[in-house]
């Protein structure tokens, strides 16, 4: 009887520690992706290609804000364009959604960038949303849309 009790006291405590874990791991993904947000617009502020380059999956595909949309290799060469300073880079509101058993994060948020084009000063002020897969230990960026709040 004594033998029996504990084994399902024991098998009661696996189970709670099995799911408290389960609970644990979406709450620690968000803050990988969070993370990487913030190492992706540092990157892209500095030009830092190679950086950007390990956040994105091969068949990224990015939407700005007049609707164009760009490979990988198209937002690689746009961050990399010498014409453009970019001052400020700066994510708010960020929110980090983790679904499909940890597989995938989706992130929205508000972005700001202000800096310099050919010249001529230039500012945005976008709304996003960014998805991540899980790549073996890590993330990497499938897919962005910026937007243009309406007033």
């Amino acid at each position: 009887m004594g033998t029996r009790i504990a084994s399902r006291l024991t098998l009661g405590l696996l189970l709670c520690l099995t799911i408290s874990l389960a609970a644990q791991e979406p709450a620690g993904a968000a803050a990988q992706v969070r993370k990487l947000e913030e190492k992706w617009t540092a990157a892209y502020k500095e030009r830092n290609i190679d950086i950007l380059s390990t956040l994105l999956t091969e068949d990224f595909v990015i939407t700005v804000e007049d609707g164009s949309t760009y490979s990988k290799a198209g937002y690689i060469t746009h961050s990399a364009d010498p014409t453009v300073k970019v001052e400020i880079a700066e994510l708010s509101d960020l929110r980090v959604r983790v679904r499909g058993g940890g597989m995938i994060a989706v992130v929205t948020g508000a972005y700001h960038e202000k800096g310099l084009s050919n010249g001529r000063p230039y500012e945005y002020h976008d709304r996003l949303t960014d998805v991540w897969v899980r790549t073996g230990n890590g993330w990497r960026a499938l897919a962005s849309h910026y937007s243009v709040p309406v007033k």
